[in-house]
């Protein structure tokens, strides 16, 4: 493409190709008039951010969103940086030196503590760590998870906390089919998991998990779900007109759960209601979780909230994986709302010229779709802003002068037609054995991928 009408160009510079990245450049480069630019910068050397690394590995057709993101990619006015990290390679300053826009989508990365005693023993995991680690992030990957102890307790009631119990119960041959990380698969395969026990603090009705999810959790090949029947009342009124269909439908889905019997699997999955984690307790590693025995009280707002009582309940267990949310972490430079862990922004605009998607705008809410009406909105804002002549005004730089900063930036830089090396080289390794892919999960081994191979 001709540079000499550099002036004439818009450029945006997206922070994260996850799925609120991804959908912002689809949304921007259906915009054509002025001709706009969208370079999407991602730290590592993989893009679609959650979709590769956070969902769950039994779940591909989830994962398939990815052909939708590849489409954008491969548009003329889009370019793929990966490899390089917002603040450590390039800045903030020197971005707006060259672009109109930027657009923040850079999630939620750090997982909320329980703030209890105890929460450091080992045997104490994040979820955030263990999801990471199956799927082969290569921040993740070298982490060790002890899986020794029969029965394990999982702290959270949203889907997060369901992918956690359902990988810890999972077949061998389940696994085996899915593009899982290698040493995680075999962890996983031979642990001495046969119990995981999900607590929630609220009831049935106030869990956040989807229909899908739940459902999924009784055709487990191996593992009965429990649910117990005493449990299904407070806080689980079916009958009430007010609640939303999902929850109504999971109280159904948990109802039918409570009247089953046990069909004698080697292992469980029980969820459990109205219970609170007061303290992790061990000589050393995790031996038991103290929980607390919760009702439901109304708020000022209408809401129901947990009260503990008196009652306690001990359970014995060999780990613990908190799954209660996520929290965003300050980016240099970029304005942060340290009460609600998100980029301070008022509907997505954060100052002239910045804007924010995805869960760093809105919180960790919803699924991969989700995103895609969030970051529609903040770019309809973005170009709003840009029919009103209030955006940067960056010095004009052609396609080639700004790579070729990027490269001197960052050398070992990952393009799109690297990705798509690296991408045809994990497939290929995933053929023979009947397997989406098999994963690069250590920088080195992705970077060792080069335009030619795969």
């Amino acid at each position: 493409m001709s540079e000499s009408g550099g002036d004439a160009r818009v450029r945006v510079a997206i922070i994260g190709s996850g799925p609120a990245g991804s959908y912002a450049a689809g949304h921007l480069l259906r915009h054509s008039e002025p001709e706009l630019h969208v370079d999407l910068y991602e730290r590592l050397p993989t893009p679609w951010g959650l979709v590769r690394a956070g969902v769950a590995p039994d779940h591909p057709k989830i994962k398939s969103v990815t052909n939708l993101y590849e489409r954008t990619a491969e548009h003329p006015r889009f370019r793929l940086f990966a490899n390089v990290e917002f603040g450590r390679d390039v800045t903030l300053a020197e971005l707006q030196e060259r672009y109109h826009a930027i657009v923040y989508a850079v999630g939620t990365p750090t997982d909320r503590s329980m703030g209890i005693p105890g929460e450091e023993l080992p045997g104490s995991y994040s979820a955030t760590d263990f999801v990471g680690w199956y799927n082969g992030h290569p921040d993740f990957c070298d982490l060790e998870f002890d899986l020794s102890g029969e029965r394990v307790v999982v702290v959270g009631a949203g889907n997060v906390a369901l992918d956690v119990a359902r990988m810890l119960v999972l077949t061998r041959d389940e696994l085996a089919v899915t593009d899982i990380a290698d040493h995680a698969l075999d962890v996983l395969a031979s642990s001495g998991v046969r119990e995981v026990v999900v607590v929630a603090r609220r009831g049935p009705v106030q869990a956040a998990f989807t229909n899908p999810e739940l459902r999924e959790l009784g055709e487990l090949v191996d593992a009965d779900v429990i649910v117990q029947a005493a449990e299904m009342g407070a806080g689980a009124a079916i009958e009430d007109p007010d609640a939303e269909p999902t929850a109504r439908r999971n109280v159904e889905i948990m109802r039918e759960y409570s009247t089953r019997e046990p069909a004698g699997r080697r292992k469980r999955v029980e969820l459990r209601f109205l219970l609170s984690p007061l303290e992790i307790r061990g000589e050393g590693r995790v031996e038991s979780v103290l929980l607390a025995r919760n009702v439901l009280e109304s708020t000022a707002d209408g809401s129901l909230r947990a009260r503990a009582t008196d009652e306690r309940v001990e359970l014995e267990a060999g780990s613990v994986f908190r799954a209660i949310g996520y929290r965003g972490t300050p980016l240099i430079d970029v304005p942060f709302d340290s009460d609600r862990g998100l980029i301070a922004n008022d509907g997505g605009r954060v100052r002239r010229g910045e804007y924010v998607v995805g869960w760093a705008k809105r919180g960790p809410s919803g699924v991969i779709g989700t995103n895609k009406k969030d970051a529609n909105d903040t770019i309809n804002a973005l170009l709003e802003d840009l029919a009103a002549g209030a955006l940067l005004d960056p010095a004009p730089i052609s396609d080639a002068a700004l790579e070729e900063w990027i490269r001197e930036r960052q050398p070992d830089l990952v393009d799109y037609q690297r990705w798509s090396a690296i991408d045809r080289h994990e497939r290929g390794r995933g053929e023979p054995h009947g397997r989406p892919r098999i994963k690069l999960a250590r920088l080195e081994e992705l970077l060792g991928i080069r335009h030619g191979d795969g």
